[in-house]
């Protein structure tokens, strides 16, 4: 599954990674992949932002604003009992 090309705020700071791999473990989507003993993010496009890979990265080496994009879309759906919308047309006031 891809999402929007170039709009995810994904981030991962190489130099601070020690090679956990939990961001792998937590990661729905495989983004991050395992190369010369640390992560790296093999496909940012398939990234939904739910922001499990930061909450779980024990140096802090990934940024993410999570709550934001599909996976907030999805969620506040959910709890609404509404159909799932990432929806930022504008024309909704509880846009993602």
């Amino acid at each position: 599954m891809q999402y929007l090309k170039d709009v995810v705020t994904l981030q991962l700071n190489r130099d601070k990674c020690t090679g956990c791999m939990m961001c792998i473990t937590v990661c729905p989507h495989e983004v991050f992949q395992f190369k010369d003993k640390k992560a790296f993010i093999q496909n940012k496009d398939q990234c939904m932002e739910c922001g499990a890979c930061a909450k779980n990265c024990p140096e802090r080496a990934i940024t993410v604003k999570s709550g934001v994009g599909c996976a907030a879309g999805i969620i506040n759906g959910l709890l609404r009992g509404t159909e799932a919308s990432c929806d930022c047309s504008g024309t909704k006031s509880d846009c993602c």
